[in-house]
């Protein structure tokens, strides 16, 4: 991650830049799905537009944030919540799979109906990890504003709707539902000794970087330091190195504000273009998530908003958020959303490439996805 001449000065510049977007995401909260990165997104869309920024952030500072996400995501796997429901995972784990089928009928329908290229249709209609298909798509040559997009289309209409639908399916509480303890919002990692945590974090993060490439894997960076991170957690070697607070917040912001950047007008007339495909697209996946959960209930004689919220095809963050206050099975849910994000994460590019290679595509970056750069 060598910075190039003339690096240091664009680096001061995104130094002053990025504290400034953290600001604006955090008057999202808590109304907005994933503010820290729909709230720079959208900023550095008009930053783009209207030729204020005409830069995109250094490399050192995307592969960074790629590094960081990817060690976030490994820690979200948890071995003892998995012994805990062992006997009920097992057929949540196989509508996961079908609910990856389900995403790739959806991205057929973007590719033959919207116009999207393959590998942009497979990220943006993936379900879980939209912090992750963002990410990825520059690595996976896949177009990342139209991926942000539908992504966030689908996060948008995920996180407004499950209450409403808990509300009907789910009785009254008595005395309301307590809030999910967060650390200090100046926390930069979740335990509670913070240097330990940041040397911890940095290593992993490192490390991840360095394998990554060497092992093939697609989004090195990402891929590497959030299968080194899964390592660790599932061990049990170290913990509460996972970013948090303001790292966490300065960390989505990155990723958000460097997919907004890359926005043109050509850009913006082709998403208003492709919006009734991917409405119907997301609309059709969540139904039949919804589907999927009503029959695992049935079947397993687990509640069905257990597994409703198991299957959602939102963000983790936001589903576990709602499983809490809502007093569902949290060992239950955060199982298996965080086995479908690892699915997801590594199926993804597999399932690019495959259909590239059917479609006669090279894969090394001369697919249709560059058309609206």
């Amino acid at each position: 991650m060598r910075i190039p001449p003339g690096g240091a000065v664009n680096l001061v510049g995104w130094a002053v830049i990025l504290p400034i977007m953290v600001a604006a995401g955090e008057l999202g909260e808590p109304g907005l799905p994933s503010p820290h990165m729909l709230i720079p997104l959208l900023l550095g869309l008009v930053a783009a537009m209207t030729g204020l920024v005409r830069r995109p952030p250094p490399a050192v500072l995307n592969k960074g944030s790629q590094a960081l996400l990817g060690v976030l995501m490994g820690t979200y796997l948890n071995v003892a919540a998995l012994g805990q429901v062992a006997g009920s995972v097992a057929p949540l784990v196989v509508v996961t799979l079908m609910t990856l089928v389900i995403c790739q009928g959806a991205a057929w329908a973007m590719v033959r109906f919207g116009g999207v290229d393959r590998a942009t249709a497979t990220l943006g209609m993936i379900a879980g990890g939209s912090a992750a298909a963002v990410a990825s798509a520059g690595d996976l040559d896949a177009d990342g504003r139209q991926v942000a997009f539908m992504q966030y289309l689908r996060l948008g209409f995920v996180v407004a709707s499950t209450p409403l639908l808990l509300s009907v399916i789910l009785p009254p509480q008595a005395g309301g539902a307590s809030p999910p303890q967060e650390g200090s919002a100046w926390h930069l990692v979740t335990g509670p000794d913070q240097l330990k945590g940041l040397a911890v974090l940095g290593a992993v993060a490192l490390f991840g970087v360095l394998i990554g490439p060497r092992l093939r894997l697609p989004s090195p960076a990402m891929m590497g330091a959030m299968l080194v991170s899964a390592v660790v957690t599932a061990t049990g070697l170290a913990h509460g190195f996972a970013p948090d607070g303001m790292l966490r917040s300065l960390l989505f912001t990155m990723i958000g504000l460097d997919v907004g950047l890359r926005f043109s007008r050509h850009t913006v007339r082709r998403l208003r273009r492709i919006l009734p495909v991917a409405a119907a697209c997301t609309l059709a996946v969540s139904a039949a998530c919804g589907a999927l959960a009503w029959v695992v209930s049935a079947v397993t004689r687990i509640p069905f908003n257990d597994t409703y919220l198991a299957t959602t095809p939102g963000g983790i963050n936001a589903v576990l958020a709602t499983a809490s206050a809502a007093h569902a099975n949290l060992p239950l849910i955060s199982s298996v959303q965080s086995l479908r994000l690892f699915e997801m994460a590594f199926l993804a590019p597999l399932l690019i490439r495959v259909s590239l290679v059917r479609s006669g595509v090279d894969g090394q970056g001369k697919g249709r996805s560059r058309h609206c750069r």
